[in-house]
């Protein structure tokens, strides 16, 4: 809900616009699904490695790893938690790229019990120390490459127990020289591991050993127990834990492979993972859904490296991808990537960020394939719409977000707090077992995002149509979007109005063709010395390098209400003739 807002009025008596999408169901799709199938993830976890046991499941610098040997190992890192004294409920840092260790250690620390708390690994030293702070992380496990920023945020966490991996970590067995061959030239010839000093670490293969000698010692999880926190920036800029619990996640996954049924088949599909497993797009659909069906997952390290991408995938006959609008395009301008035969693909989904039609147009006319797009967010774990694979396998790109998933209700809420009728424009609001349990030690914003009825607000303004299929017509009012990821200003210009030469400062995201959007903002200056170097020098050690401004403006005073608040839409306004912004 908007914040301070009361429900809608009939919030739980049956709406025009309920169940309406169910006749645009494929035949084969439930209008429902069980999430007491599974008691826990880690029981979803263990029936997967039990069925799949001799399958690869993960797949990183042309390594493979058994379902059955990711087993033993998620099972000894669960144990070496348990004897370094992480309790069920715990909170564990993931700060890893697409790595193998980050298959291991997400779901070792899914089967001791503990939280996930996923970190993104660029973040700065001032993020990663609000995260680690707020959620109260005791444990962290974090790639050698980010190491110097977990030795600067520790101090003031609760962090007591450190593990490091490195990237040649897991891809192999024995003595692993494929592994040590790599984490050497990453140190001392690539120079790309910054020196750090966390005396009190364990490296990951040295955890595992000490996990593999002592019995691993099952707990009790149950649906209501949480199993990620997974931090989201919010409509205020504030960056808040929304707490996923396995019957949410479960929950989640089970409605991702109620909508692929028919298309995926178990034990035949190979799926491109280029997008980041901290995020939660990535790891539902593609580290949990994918697994569900035995897929042999592809994990890329860095989606930016084209031409590594593409190494990765020359002997990789890939069925499925998710990816960025971005990453689409960028993809399409490679040669190795237009010159493949594109014959076995059957998914490629985009999220994460709107899909441009000239990206999807291109997509199809070089694959034979149409983007599939979709719609979530972190607090719904985060699938709550999609278009029906069977409609993007022969129709071409539409723009809507399709038809909320199974057993998931939405509904839109106009202005004056009714729910809107078929065609009537309202912000879109979301009910059903993958919404969250709420913000992690934040109640009153639990209580304005989720009304006493379940009904969570999402801020996005949408339009139903009598087919049930959704199109958004606005977001956020004031969130950007940068190559996938959310920038909110309020961040941003918390972090700028810091500089001794800044009276104010308001942030907007302006249109970009490739990021989507990029980062404009307008400083009123304190002192006439400040230029634009010297403010993005300050921004690059405060924020991640998404998040830094790539245009700067300087003007005499900001657009403001009588009560002193930025009209940022009056920024976004085009300024008047002859008058030129300074970068």
């Amino acid at each position: 809900m908007s914040p301070g807002q009361a429900a809608p009025r009939g919030a739980m008596e049956p709406h025009a616009t309920d169940g309406i999408w169910y006749a645009s169901y494929p035949p084969d799709v439930a209008r429902e699904i069980d999430p007491s199938r599974y008691r826990s993830l880690a029981h979803f976890f263990d029936e997967c490695v039990g069925r799949f046991r001799e399958r690869v499941a993960f797949v990183s610098l042309g390594s493979e790893m058994r379902f059955a040997v990711l087993g033993e190992k998620a099972h000894a890192f669960a144990s070496y938690l348990q004897a370094s004294g992480v309790k069920p409920g715990d909170r564990v840092a993931l700060m890893m790229p697409n790595t193998l260790a980050y298959a291991v250690t997400l779901f070792g620390t899914l089967l001791a019990g503990a939280i996930v708390v996923n970190v993104n690994p660029l973040y700065t030293v001032r993020e990663l120390s609000h995260q680690l702070k707020d959620s109260g992380a005791q444990t962290i496990v974090v790639f050698e490459n980010f190491a110097r920023t977990v030795q600067d945020a520790r101090p003031g966490s609760r962090i007591r127990n450190v593990v490091v991996t490195g990237l040649g970590d897991l891809l192999g067995d024995g003595l692993n020289l494929k592994g040590r061959a790599i984490d050497l030239i990453l140190r001392y010839v690539k120079k790309q591991v910054p020196p750090y000093s966390l005396p009190d670490a364990v490296r990951l293969p040295h955890a595992l050993a000490r996990g593999a000698r002592r019995p691993f010692e099952a707990v009790r999880i149950g649906h209501g127990d949480i199993a990620f926190i997974q931090y989201t920036g919010g409509t205020t800029g504030t960056a808040k834990g929304a707490m996923l619990t396995h019957r949410n996640v479960i929950a989640n996954v089970l409605q991702a492979l109620a909508w692929a049924r028919g298309r995926l088949v178990d034990e035949k599909e190979i799926v491109v993972t280029p997008l980041p497993l901290y995020h939660i797009y990535s790891l539902t659909v593609n580290a949990l859904s994918f697994l569900g069906i035995g897929a042999r997952n592809v994990l890329i390290i860095n989606p930016r490296d084209i031409r590594a991408l593409m190494r990765a995938l020359r002997h990789e006959n890939f069925t499925a991808i998710t990816a960025l609008n971005t990453l689409y395009s960028a993809l399409m301008d490679n040669d190795a990537f237009r010159t493949r035969d594109f014959s076995a693909l059957k998914l490629a989904m985009a999220g994460g960020m709107a899909t441009q039609r000239a990206v999807a147009e291109r997509f199809r006319a070089m694959t034979g394939q149409t983007l599939i797009e979709g719609y979530g967010l972190t607090e719904c774990s985060p699938l709550v719409c999609a278009t029906p694979l069977e409609t993007h396998a022969t129709h071409a790109f539409d723009g809507t977000i399709g038809l909320p998933v199974p057993s998931t209700q939405v509904r839109m809420r106009r202005e004056d707090g009714a729910w809107a009728d078929i065609g009537e424009a309202g912000e879109l609001c979301v009910r059903g077992p993958q919404v969250m349990k709420g913000y992690w030690n934040r109640p009153e914003d639990t209580a304005k995002a989720i009304d006493e009825h379940g009904w969570l607000a999402t801020g996005d303004i949408g339009v139903m149509d009598a087919r049930g299929f959704i199109r958004l017509i606005d977001r956020k009012k004031d969130m950007m979007i940068v190559s996938g990821f959310n920038v909110y200003p309020n961040e941003i210009e918390d972090v700028l109005a810091a500089h001794p030469k800044v009276r104010a400062v308001a942030a907007i995201g302006v249109p970009d063709p490739v990021t989507g959007e990029r980062v404009k903002v307008f400083v009123v200056k304190r002192d006439e010395s400040l230029g634009v170097e010297e403010l993005l020098k300050f921004a690059r050690i405060h924020l991640t390098g998404y998040k830094v401004p790539a245009f700067v403006e300087f003007r005499d005073s900001l657009p403001q209400t009588t009560i002193g608040k930025v009209l940022r839409r009056e920024l976004r306004e085009p300024r008047e003739a002859g008058s030129e912004p300074q970068n």
